[in-house]
């Protein structure tokens, strides 16, 4: 008997169960196993229907069911077009057969179902999932550069109507779990374990023995209209105005493709639909960007996340921090306060007063309490959460404590005392972990009395809200207290890079090039609005004149003038910026310190939004660059991604990188790389790297020595090698 990645059980009701179960995996995907065992399924269900009541579909993996095989995608190119779209054909008209057996069809998903997944459960007529799990459920493909090709983009259209579907799944794709999904209107029903599901789903087919779905009955009308009903007709145009918005006219083809693909096959019959959703996805299955987003939100984060920068768990065992002292109750503090206690751990948060502490604990409550408002936590819940927070202004309530993360400020005798008094009061050998974003570790750790237990945890701000921790690993760090910090930034639900010291590390001192390129921009008599708008375009978050004020000039020439004086007691000295110029003005000339003085680039005029000062415009501007050509537009948006993924190279030519996922989700997660690019170093693979290192040196002729490609990338441009 041939391999089949689905059982065919039949009851005493005569209702068959198929259960995905891929022999050679451990989720189900949809791998050419699968191909031939749906079709097969298929095939037996339309041979045997007269003696068959209805059909429930489960799985027996952790999982529902996984998706598209990703390692197959990222490997599609044009050539490949033709054999995809066949593949495509086949899923979807297995799927179509399913949902017109002309028997009742329920799915029973046991756990998450996402992309290719759910586009089984919607080719079902009634979906059932346990609810208050982990399971997540949605159409994420949007974030892979891809759209859904299995009929979940037609079948959601026609369920949800157009605005619905765009708005609630697609377009973000969302990641619910099953209550939301409920509400959303993906899932039908609820149940209380997987006993309760299948019953549930017995009873469904029982009562319901002629179902159909919605747009096979006659009569069906597409909620909210087609674009061809008025109403909907008249806030069409607005939908490509607000993705423009929404992407910043970045260049992202996936939601594009999506709106249209949504568009268009609103307009014909369900058939043609998934044509349409057809070629769409091939066309963007086969390019760069889908591959960059697949191997970064896929490949890079799965590595990460699987501990491919962890020493060995067989050596060091999964740990487990129990009580974290916190030094700082500041804007870093009381966000990593925060993020310990909701994941059940103790914490000693400890400032200069037990006020100051305070304040910081009642950041935790203010979250704690908007969660609650919004009913994603019990009132009795977030009392617990909060109660593990004690505040002091005494050292020795760090008694205990197996665990310190400094977080006060970036002064090296501040934190040589801070982590003396830390030692002395917590439990021997504890992790002592500082906060630092730009000082080096292996300095830093001197003045602890076990060195091997000091390592860097730089966090980013808003702690709650950003996903990254860089790990930094001093020159005296152990594989012990790196397999313990890197454990302890999983056990908070954070995505944990690992990088060797430096100064600047690797997100800092990346992140430093996009914002002093910028500036550089500036000096050289841009227009403000230009070069903001060339990040945006390039898919940068945040401009580089806005990102400054908010982390303040003042602070970036204390940087710069401590990186002086370090390098000077080396023998050393620090190149000149055409930035630095820029900065000093700002701040001597003008007055203008950043966000949190009142004015910097922007003003923050009281109770408006922040708008660029025009005196950058006076002082700065020059005639002949008011208006920047198409081509000096691209450039621009070229140096901001270019200087960022030579330095990373530099990075990784130095050890300071060891990981190229390391670096890519590092850049992406951290400080923000345009998500298209799938990070710093896929970037240079998505340019080629003899392409990549030719234009640098171009760009280092016109602009300076900064954009000089290491030695590294000539080596790999001349080998043909890519960053793997």
């Amino acid at each position: 008997m041939s391999q089949s990645a689905i059982r065919w059980e039949k009851d005493a009701d005569n209702i068959v169960t198929l259960t995905l179960d891929d022999p050679n995996q451990s989720a189900n995907t949809m791998n050419e196993l699968y191909r031939q065992s749906m079709g097969e399924a298929v095939a037996r269900l339309h041979a045997e229907k007269a003696d068959i009541a209805g059909v429930i579909v489960t799985s027996a993996k952790k999982t529902f069911f996984a998706g598209g095989d990703l390692r197959l995608l990222i490997q599609a190119t044009p050539e490949y077009a033709d054999a995809m779209k066949a593949e495509l054909i086949e899923i979807n008209g297995q799927l179509r057969k399913l949902e017109t057996l002309g028997k009742p069809v329920v799915a029973a998903m046991n756990g998450t179902a996402l992309g290719g997944g759910l586009e089984i459960a919607l080719a079902t007529h009634h979906r059932i999932a346990i609810g208050g799990t982990k399971a997540e459920f949605g159409l994420p493909e949007v974030s892979l550069g891809l759209l859904p090709g299995g009929g979940g983009l037609t079948r959601v259209t026609r369920m949800l109507g157009i605005q619905n579907a765009l708005m609630n799944v697609l377009m973000q794709g969302q990641r619910m779990k099953a209550e939301k999904a409920q509400s959303t209107g993906l899932i039908d029903a609820l149940a209380t374990d997987t006993d309760d599901m299948l019953a549930k789903a017995r009873a469904w087919i029982k009562a319901n023995p002629s179902a159909q779905q919605p747009w096979d009955k006659s009569g069906y009308k597409m909620p909210g209209g087609t674009p061809s009903t008025p109403s909907l007709a008249m806030n069409l145009p607005a939908f490509p105005a607000n993705l423009r918005k929404q992407t910043k006219n970045a260049n992202y083809p996936a939601p594009k493709a999506i709106m249209a693909s949504v568009v268009e096959g609103a307009q014909v019959d369900f058939d043609n639909a998934l044509k349409i959703e057809h070629r769409y996805f091939v066309h963007l299955a086969c390019g760069k960007q889908a591959k960059n987003q697949i191997k970064a939100f896929f490949f890079d984060l799965q590595k990460i996340n699987g501990g491919g920068s962890r020493p060995s768990k067989e050596t060091y065992p999964v740990w487990k921090a129990t009580k974290v002292g916190i030094l700082g109750a500041g804007m870093m503090g009381q966000g990593i306060a925060y993020v310990a206690a909701t994941v059940g751990i103790q914490v000693v948060l400890l400032d200069q007063t037990v006020e100051a502490a305070e304040k910081g604990k009642a950041y935790t409550k203010g979250l704690l309490d908007k969660r609650v408002s919004k009913g994603r936590m019990t009132a009795d819940k977030a009392a617990e959460t909060l109660a593990l927070i004690q505040t002091t202004d005494s050292h020795t309530d760090l008694k205990g404590c197996d665990m310190v993360i400094e977080a006060v400020f970036e002064d090296r005798a501040i934190k040589a005392k801070a982590t003396e008094l830390a030692e002395a009061n917590a439990l021997p050998g504890v992790l002592m972990c500082s906060n630092t974003s730009t000082l080096p570790i292996t300095g830093l750790a001197k003045a602890s009395s076990k060195p091997e237990n000091y390592i860097g945890l730089h966090f980013f701000s808003p702690v709650d809200k950003m996903p990254l921790v860089e790990i930094i690993r001093g020159e005296q760090t152990s594989d012990a207290a790196l397999a313990k910090a890197f454990d302890f930034v999983l056990q908070i639900r954070k995505t944990p890079i690992v990088v060797n010291d430096s100064r600047g590390f690797f997100t800092s001192r990346v992140f430093g090039t996009f914002i002093m390129e910028g500036i550089a921009m500036l000096g050289e008599g841009y227009h403000p609005q230009t070069i903001e708008q060339a990040a945006a375009q390039a898919g940068m978050p945040v401009g580089p004149l806005a990102v400054t004020d908010e982390v303040s000039l003042d602070l970036g020439r204390k940087v710069r003038l401590q990186t002086i004086k370090d390098l000077a007691e080396e023998g050393k000295t620090l190149p000149a910026h055409p930035a630095d110029a820029i900065n000093d003005r700002m701040m001597d000339e003008f007055g203008r310190n950043g966000k949190k003085a009142g004015k910097g680039f922007y003003d923050y005029p009281e109770g408006g939004k922040k708008v660029i000062w025009p005196g950058l415009v006076q002082h700065f501007t020059k005639a002949d660059k008011i208006a920047a050509s198409e081509a000096e537009f691209a450039e621009l948006q070229e140096r901001l991604l270019y200087r960022q993924s030579i330095e990373s190279a530099r990075c990784y030519e130095e050890g300071v990188l060891t990981s190229v996922a390391d670096a890519n989700i590092g850049s992406i997660f951290g400080i923000g790389m345009a998500p298209w690019t799938g990070g710093v170093l896929q970037y240079i693979n998505y340019i080629g790297v003899a392409a990549f290192v030719k234009r640098a040196d171009e760009l280092a002729a016109a602009h300076g020595d900064r954009f000089t490609p290491p030695q590294l990338l000539r080596d790999m441009a001349a080998a043909g090698k890519t960053f793997e």
